[in-house]
Protein backbone atom coordinates (compact mmCIF):
# COMPACT_ATOMS: atom_id res chain seq x y z
CA UNK A 1 0.00 0.00 0.00
CA UNK A 2 1.13 3.81 -0.91
CA UNK A 3 0.79 6.61 1.09
CA UNK A 4 -0.84 8.06 -2.18
CA UNK A 5 -4.21 5.66 -1.33
CA UNK A 6 -4.44 7.46 2.25
CA UNK A 7 -4.47 11.41 3.23
CA UNK A 8 -1.14 12.47 3.61
CA UNK A 9 0.80 15.34 5.12
CA UNK A 10 3.95 16.37 4.22
CA UNK A 11 7.09 17.41 6.08
CA UNK A 12 10.13 19.28 4.93
CA UNK A 13 13.20 16.50 5.52
CA UNK A 14 16.04 18.02 4.01
CA UNK A 15 17.98 19.91 0.89
CA UNK A 16 18.61 18.29 -2.37
CA UNK A 17 22.24 18.47 -1.08
CA UNK A 18 21.74 16.42 1.51
CA UNK A 19 21.09 13.36 -0.06
CA UNK A 20 23.60 11.42 -1.50
CA UNK A 21 23.58 10.59 -5.33
CA UNK A 22 23.43 6.73 -5.32
CA UNK A 23 22.96 6.27 -1.73
CA UNK A 24 20.18 6.78 0.99
CA UNK A 25 19.67 8.30 3.92
CA UNK A 26 17.47 7.42 6.86
CA UNK A 27 15.04 10.33 8.86
CA UNK A 28 12.08 9.78 11.28
CA UNK A 29 8.82 11.53 10.26
CA UNK A 30 6.40 11.12 13.23
CA UNK A 31 6.50 7.34 13.45
CA UNK A 32 7.81 6.86 10.10
CA UNK A 33 11.33 5.38 9.47
CA UNK A 34 11.90 5.99 5.65
CA UNK A 35 14.79 5.63 3.41
CA UNK A 36 15.34 8.59 0.56
CA UNK A 37 17.16 8.10 -2.43
CA UNK A 38 17.98 10.17 -4.94
CA UNK A 39 19.29 8.47 -8.08
CA UNK A 40 22.12 9.45 -11.13
CA UNK A 41 19.07 10.87 -13.11
CA UNK A 42 18.10 13.05 -10.16
CA UNK A 43 15.09 11.20 -9.39
CA UNK A 44 14.17 10.83 -5.85
CA UNK A 45 11.97 8.45 -3.80
CA UNK A 46 11.35 7.67 -0.52
CA UNK A 47 10.82 3.95 1.01
CA UNK A 48 10.38 2.52 4.02
CA UNK A 49 13.25 1.70 5.72
CA UNK A 50 12.79 -1.91 6.80
CA UNK A 51 13.21 -4.59 3.98
CA UNK A 52 9.90 -6.54 4.34
CA UNK A 53 12.35 -10.07 3.90
CA UNK A 54 14.93 -9.76 6.58
CA UNK A 55 14.26 -5.92 8.12
CA UNK A 56 17.50 -4.71 7.46
CA UNK A 57 17.86 -0.94 6.97
CA UNK A 58 17.34 -0.23 3.00
CA UNK A 59 18.75 3.75 4.03
CA UNK A 60 22.17 1.29 4.13
CA UNK A 61 21.92 0.38 0.82
CA UNK A 62 22.93 1.20 -2.56
CA UNK A 63 21.20 2.05 -5.86
CA UNK A 64 21.59 0.07 -9.10
CA UNK A 65 19.73 2.44 -11.32
CA UNK A 66 16.47 3.23 -10.07
CA UNK A 67 16.55 0.00 -7.84
CA UNK A 68 17.40 -0.25 -3.61
CA UNK A 69 19.28 -2.96 -2.54
CA UNK A 70 19.12 -4.69 0.44
CA UNK A 71 22.13 -4.69 2.11
CA UNK A 72 21.16 -7.79 4.16
CA UNK A 73 20.61 -10.04 1.19
CA UNK A 74 20.83 -8.11 -2.46
CA UNK A 75 17.28 -7.98 -3.13
CA UNK A 76 16.26 -5.33 -5.37
CA UNK A 77 13.16 -2.65 -4.44
CA UNK A 78 12.10 -0.07 -7.45
CA UNK A 79 10.93 3.32 -6.41
CA UNK A 80 6.96 2.05 -6.79
CA UNK A 81 8.09 -0.66 -4.36
CA UNK A 82 8.22 -3.94 -5.56
CA UNK A 83 10.72 -6.70 -5.06
CA UNK A 84 12.64 -8.39 -8.52
CA UNK A 85 11.75 -11.88 -5.97
CA UNK A 86 8.23 -12.60 -6.76
CA UNK A 87 7.82 -14.27 -3.19
CA UNK A 88 8.71 -10.93 -1.54
CA UNK A 89 6.05 -8.55 -0.46
CA UNK A 90 6.70 -4.78 -1.44
CA UNK A 91 7.69 -1.96 0.37
CA UNK A 92 5.67 0.46 1.31
CA UNK A 93 6.64 4.12 -0.63
CA UNK A 94 6.05 7.61 0.14
CA UNK A 95 5.27 10.45 -2.14
CA UNK A 96 8.31 13.16 -2.73
CA UNK A 97 8.53 17.04 -3.63
CA UNK A 98 11.28 18.50 -4.31
CA UNK A 99 10.50 22.31 -4.64
CA UNK A 100 13.36 24.95 -4.25
CA UNK A 101 16.18 22.18 -3.28
CA UNK A 102 14.05 21.54 -0.13
CA UNK A 103 13.02 17.60 -0.03
CA UNK A 104 9.40 16.95 1.29
CA UNK A 105 8.21 13.49 2.24
CA UNK A 106 4.04 12.63 2.46
CA UNK A 107 3.21 10.14 5.87
CA UNK A 108 -0.06 9.32 6.57
CA UNK A 109 -2.42 11.35 8.96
Amino acid sequence: MTALEEAVEYATVCTLDDLPTGLGRAFVIGSHRVAIFRTRTGKVFAVADKCPHKGGPLSDGMLAGEQVVCPMHAFRFDAAGNCDQPSVCAVRTYPVEVEDRLVRVGVPV
